[in-house]
């Protein structure tokens, strides 16, 4: 049975691809790894484009769905006032998160989690995510409806997908669970959404 990147202890081969990426003038060095998204020796295009295009609503982010670390340690270097929780189910995910941060001399909280099940009673200015398409779209549907209680008020939830690939879907689950969605940005098929807790 092949693995998507939402299972939580993956059995495959571990391959590492080392490289460094600059996102709004900052350079970060990374080392992903196999069985957690994105292997592909760079950012991925999609979590570049919410990294390049966030902007803080409050002081503190919550990363959902981590992986190795590229948006939420993209935006602690940014943002280096906030603070920065990063959450996955996948235990390899999450040790390379920790790796990538020591590399990069940021401190974020790093945190095993099924969506936000180790999250009870804590509230964030701003949840961001690229979600894990493979999971299925149940599961997409609670990260984005679990999310409004885990905001603060006029906090953000913010994705990124491709519009054309399901992203115009998680938009109107947006619209449906906060009331609001806005496109934050619009590039190569790519969309940052933004949905604010009123």
């Amino acid at each position: 049975m092949s693995q998507h990147y939402y299972t939580e202890n993956p059995d495959s081969e571990i391959k590492e691809k080392s490289f460094s990426e600059t996102i709004n003038g900052r350079q970060l060095s990374f080392t992903s790894v196999s069985g957690v998204f994105s292997f592909e020796g760079r950012i991925d295009k999609v979590s570049h484009n919410l990294i390049k295009n966030f902007t803080p609503s409050g002081s503190s982010i919550l990363d959902a769905g981590c992986g190795y670390g590229a948006i939420g340690l993209f935006l602690k270097a940014l943002f280096p006032s906030q603070q920065v929780s990063m959450i996955d189910i996948n235990n390899r995910a999450l040790d390379y998160t920790r790796k990538n941060a020591a590399a990069n001399k940021l401190e974020v909280q790093v945190i095993h989690s099924n969506l936000y099940e180790a999250l009870t009673g804590r509230f964030f200015d701003d949840i961001v995510s690229n979600p894990p398409f493979a999971a299925g779209k149940d599961l997409n549907t609670r990260l984005i409806a679990e999310a409004r209680g885990h905001l603060s008020e006029n906090g953000s939830l913010w994705l990124v997908a491709f519009h054309n690939k399901g992203g115009s879907t998680l938009k109107d689950i947006m619209k449906s669970v906060f009331g609001n969605v806005e496109d934050m940005d619009k590039s190569g098929g790519i969309r940052v959404y933004k949905a604010i807790k009123k």
